[in-house]
């Protein structure tokens, strides 16, 4: 039976003067929706820390999108940190939300972001402490609905047997439609069961309990999903695609936290989506067509959304939001009205091609911090691989403007262990911060008062599904080892720093990317044996992970470093962004040879398959320059 509906915080309150940074538990943010009346809830769970979850977009936006509906509510909670958590098993207070302090277990739908694969554990955490069943073929018939969605939805196999249901794509209309759906089958009286059949008839839901599980010489070990007899069930769950973002509200986050966040600034999503066609980008792929926001839009909630924050800080966030055909001009509207206020607008990340000296200027402020761009590899042969068509040369012109125009310090991203990467790549990453350097140095001095700095980031490449590359193997633990060994030991200035992931951190999320349903066996085991936070690199324990992945008998690193034929019928299959495998095969084949393809958005179509199996299309505001 669902949890009674009440206010405990007067259970969590004595716990509050024992536990790090107790403000992560407080309610009653400014900007949070008072009203939480009902009579049908809704939770919305972010299973990380406060400080982590609580800048999340899709949050944000989904909790708006519930909360206009009559007679619907949506709260927010929080994974509690693990002081927090013992205290409350100690003390037998289960995990409430934020607004009103409610048990999770009282509410008629709980909604899990699927973040990434290594919070995969933090939603069993999130469950137990809330005394729901980690199954979603336990629970009741009147416990919570458990709704997922998000990134890692495209692969949430390893994590389904704890969904009663899965929301593919955009969510703004998807999730009011599921809790409607929800609602209305209570009213009938009609049993769980018949609630997910329902469920499975919306547009964009997977509802696993379902499909069946089939391994045969056509699949890979971990089987392909199929619908089971007489549910009626789609063979193929085609993703929700919204046709025009600006329908939608550009300033969703209005709660200000009582204390410091990860992205402690206001945001307006400026564009959705992205042709560019990285081959190893799963966003990619998944968030397609391009759909961008008109220029007056985003300036008047950029400016709406300040003035009822408080924030001192507007970004602009997207995919790649240089490639906004308005983005000059766009910047250069808020910078006029906003710089004289002390308040700066900043973009994520630049696209090297995108780069020129009008953006230079655009993105130009009273303050420069450190200014991002992403090569990904080092080579133009790689990068030619992995389609990220961009060039040296725009490199050393990016980086021109951006010293010229009063920056110091510039940051690179780049990844390890793409396919086809050799020794002559990675060494290649440290000569390319060095050219820059040198540019820098060129064009500002080398005076105190004039330093510059180039700060390497090399992360390690992981295969992901629905990409060109998501039959390729990942990089053995040893062999990245090596590669980063590799990279250190290339002779450097003292001005270039190089940060790089663990190798281990990526095998766990590697393994869990290739994985069908059986991988929830390795997460159920790694929570059991108390993995949680595997994001926080304090808290991420790789030989416990070893240990699960033993108990349940498959290693971890053959599962990561596992490639796949091109033939073989993957445990994905069952759900699609509207990008075609063939297309991907073709992009895989073009990788191989090198090849690159052009983004549909400034050349002709590049024959993805999304614009016409999901009767949608690319939304450009204004003219490309």
């Amino acid at each position: 039976m669902r949890a009674e509906r009440k206010n405990l915080f007067g259970l969590l309150e004595p716990l509050l003067s024992h536990v790090e940074k107790p403000s992560r538990y407080l309610d009653h943010e400014w900007g949070a929706n008072e009203e939480q009346d009902g009579p049908f809830h809704v939770c919305m769970v972010y299973a990380d820390a406060y400080e982590v979850g609580q800048p999340n977009l899709g949050i944000a936006i989904l909790y708006e999108c519930v909360n206009e509906q009559v007679g619907m509510s949506c709260e927010r909670a929080y994974l509690p940190w693990t002081d927090m958590s013992a205290l409350m098993r100690d003390h037998h207070v289960p995990l409430l939300s934020l607004e009103t302090a409610s048990p999770l277990a009282s509410f008629d739908v709980i909604g899990f972001t699927l973040a990434h694969e290594l919070v995969f554990t933090n939603i069993l955490e999130a469950l137990d402490l809330a005394g729901i069943a980690f199954r979603a073929d336990e629970r009741d018939e009147d416990d919570p609905l458990v709704f997922g969605g998000g990134p890692s939805a495209w692969n949430c196999e390893p994590i389904a047997p704890a969904l009663d249901a899965v929301l593919l794509g955009d969510g703004e209309e998807g999730l009011v439609e599921m809790c409607s759906c929800v609602r209305d089958a209570r009213e009938d009286g009609v049993s769980r069961s018949e609630i997910l059949l329902r469920l499975s008839r919306i547009p964009g839901v997977y509802v696993p309990s379902l499909y069946e599980i089939v391994v045969d010489e056509s699949s890979t070990r971990w089987g392909y999903a199929i619908p089971r007899k007489a549910t009626g069930a789609p063979e193929v769950i085609l993703k929700r695609c919204l046709p025009d973002l600006s329908a939608t509200e550009p300033v969703p986050q209005r709660i200000v936290p009582y204390l410091g966040i990860v992205q402690d600034r206001e945001v307006v999503e400026v564009l959705r989506g992205c042709a560019r066609g990285c081959r190893f980008c799963q966003a990619g792929m998944t968030y397609r067509p391009v759909r961008e926001r008109p220029a007056d839009q985003v300036v008047e909630a950029g400016e709406r959304g300040l003035a009822q924050s408080g924030h001192d800080e507007l970004s602009l966030t997207s995919l790649s939001t240089t490639d906004h055909s308005q983005c000059a001009e766009i910047l250069n509207r808020l910078n006029g009205d906003l710089a004289p206020k002390g308040v700066r607008v900043s973009i994520p990340s630049q696209r090297l091609d995108s780069f020129g000296v009008e953006m230079a200027d655009a993105v130009a402020g009273s303050r420069k911090g450190s200014l991002t761009f992403a090569p990904e590899a080092g080579t133009q042969r790689l990068r030619d691989v992995i389609n990220k068509n961009v060039t040296d040369a725009d490199l050393d012109t990016a980086a021109r403007n951006a010293f010229e125009h009063g920056w110091r310090r510039l940051k690179l991203y780049f990844m390890m262990g793409l396919p086809t990467e050799t020794d002559d790549d990675v060494t290649a990453i440290v000569e390319s911060a060095d050219r820059v350097l040198g540019i820098g140095r060129e064009v500002v001095g080398r005076g105190r008062r004039s330093k510059v700095q180039v700060s390497l980031s090399v992360a390690v490449f992981v295969p992901k599904s629905h990409t060109p590359f998501q039959w390729a193997g990942q990089l053995d633990p040893e062999e990245v080892r090596r590669r980063q060994s590799l990279l250190l030991h290339v002779p450097r200035d003292m001005d270039i720093r190089i940060a790089y992931h663990e190798s281990t951190t990526s095998t766990v999320e590697g393994a869990l990317s290739k994985m069908g349903r059986a991988g929830f066996d390795l997460v159920c085991s790694a929570w059991r044996l108390g993995c949680r936070f595997d994001a926080w690199t304090s808290e991420f324990r790789y030989d416990l992970w070893v240990r699960a992945a033993t108990e349940v008998g498959i290693d971890l690193v053959d599962v990561a470093t596992e490639s796949f034929s091109l033939d073989a019928r993957l445990p994905w299959e069952h759900t699609s962004p509207g990008v075609s495998k063939d297309f991907l095969r073709r992009e895989w084949h073009r990788a191989v040879d090198g090849v690159t393809t052009p983004d549909c958005t400034r050349s002709t179509c590049a024959g993805c398959g999304v614009c016409p199996t999901l009767g949608v299309s690319n939304v450009i505001a204004g003219e490309r320059r």
